[in-house]
Formats: structure tokens, C-alpha cells, sequence
């Protein structure tokens, strides 16, 4: 790994913790906003405010109703960025998405370790014109990656089939920060 822009952990970086803070409320927008839209939807069709309302209510919760248990894993799971961010420093790497595959990213650890990690939980562009990003965490189980400078944080899990081939990092810090489980594997959300 390159030699990171900060000496300290990433949550230091005022970018970062202000990146983490847009991320919470953004998360928080996603988990009450399909709720609360079929809450008014309910209301309105028990009430006959709007015409054909229960039809409304069913349209809309069969298209947001299997998307509430991820976001709410998503809501819940933002303090493991937290404490990730908190733990590990910011480090420059190399890094780019496969061909047709925006939620996958390949990053160059070093020169013959290029593991593949999946954004959860959803995929943003990370990389930028240089193919640069920020990573911070255990490149065995996964981290947190942001476009350079820190203020766009997203969770990062390796890919399936990515294993602990190199030999650097911290057992205890992956296991305190939740990265790793405690039978020694990656933890994935």
C-alpha cells in the first residue's frame, strides 16, 4: 500500500467525517422515505382521498417492500464505516471497476495482490480520472473506499471467491472494528 495522505485514522480528515455524515442522513432519507410514502398512501385509501388508493398502496408496497430489509441492514450496519474509519488511515491506491460490473472494484494492494471487493450497499464511481482511490481497512476482509480527498465514503466487502492471500494486517483491529468474524472470515454487510 502507498503511504497514506493522513498519519492518523480517516475519521480525522474533516472531509471524511463530514462525508460520513451526509452518508448517515442519506441512509435515514432511504429508510423512512418508501415507509412514510405508503403510510400517506395507506391513509389516503382508508380515508378515499384519492381515487383507486388501495390499488396505489399495493403497487407501491410490491415495488418497495423488498427493498426495506436492505436499507434498514444498511442503516443499521453504518457504524461499522464508523468504526472502520475511526481505526484505519486513509491510504492512496489504485483502483478500477471491472468491464459492466459498477459494484465491483479491483484494488492494486500491492504489486501482486489486486483483491476485488463489492460497494455495499449500493455501487457509486469511486475512481476517478487516474484510476485513484482512498481505501481504509484490512485489504483480507474489506474496508471502506472513497474517491480521493474522503468525502464520499462507501462500505466495501470482499468479492466472493477473494481470499486472505496477503500477509499483512491486524487480526485483532479486523475483529474489533467488525470486519472479521470470529471464526476468521469476512464479514459481509
Amino acid at each position: 500500500m502507498t503511504t497514506p495522505p493522513l498519519a492518523k485514522a480517516a475519521w480525522d480528515h474533516p472531509p471524511t467525517a463530514l462525508g460520513y455524515k451526509r452518508l448517515v442522513i442519506r441512509r435515514l432519507v432511504w429508510l423512512v422515505g418508501p415507509g412514510a410514502l405508503l403510510a400517506v398512501t395507506l391513509v389516503c385509501a382508508r380515508l378515499e382521498l384519492i381515487p383507486h388508493g388501495a390499488l396505489i398502496f399495493i403497487c407501491l408496497a410490491a415495488t418497495t417492500l423488498p427493498f426495506l430489509p436492505v436499507l434498514l441492514v444498511a442503516y443499521v450496519r453504518r457504524q461499522r464505516v464508523a468504526a472502520i474509519l475511526k481505526a484505519y488511515p486513509w491510504c492512496e491506491v489504485s483502483g478500477h471497476h471491472p468491464p459492466r460490473t459498477p459494484s465491483i472494484i479491483a484494488i492494486r494492494i500491492a504489486e501482486d495482490y489486486t483483491p476485488a471487493f463489492r460497494m455495499f450497499p449500493f455501487p457509486i464511481q469511486v475512481t476517478d480520472s487516474e484510476n485513484l482511490i482512498w481505501f481504509a481497512g484490512d485489504p483480507r476482509f474489506g474496508g471502506v473506499v472513497s474517491p480521493v480527498g474522503g468525502h464520499r465514503p462507501v462500505r466495501v466487502v470482499l468479492d466472493k471467491g477473494a481470499g486472505r492471500e496477503w500477509g499483512g494486517g491486524d487480526d485483532a483491529l479486523a475483529l474489533r472494528v467488525g470486519l472479521m468474524r470470529r471464526s476468521g472470515k469476512a464479514t459481509q454487510t
